[in-house]
């Protein structure tokens, strides 16, 4: 069974939101390793949903920041500071995963929960319009 264009769009951009309450959740139970890793990943579903929506298909994670930084940080339709936001994130959560003796704490996690909020909101108002 295979959805639309549209409904994989929004199948992404309710699965961003939805990892990000799992972060919260996380947080809320000061899991941080955990939490860094669903704030990485609500972020890269809106990131998929916006390049799907101009038919750009990466297939990494690699990929989709490459993508996601040359047609939407470059060009100025997503703000230098949110494009940053996902690289740290995209940087913590390989960390995170996968680096032994590595454990992340509530200064650096809280301050990532709203900036991730708001780049979903801003990507579904840019797929919305």
């Amino acid at each position: 069974m295979t959805g639309s264009k549209r409904d994989l769009i929004n199948y992404r951009l309710s699965r961003a939101k939805d990892t990000l309450d799992d972060a919260i959740i996380l947080a809320d139970k000061e899991k941080w390793n955990s939490a860094i890793n669903r704030l990485y990943y609500s972020a890269y579903y809106a990131v998929m949903a916006l390049l799907l929506n101009s038919d750009l298909k990466p297939t990494t994670h690699n990929g989709a920041k490459s993508q996601f930084s040359e047609y939407y940080i470059k060009k100025g339709i997503i703000p230098k500071e949110l494009g940053k936001l996902y690289s740290q994130l995209f940087t913590w959560r390989q960390k995170g995963d996968y680096d032994d003796l590595f454990d992340f704490d509530r200064d650096k996690v809280i301050p990532y929960l709203e900036p991730v909020k708001g780049l979903i909101v801003l990507i579904e108002e840019i797929i919305n319009q």
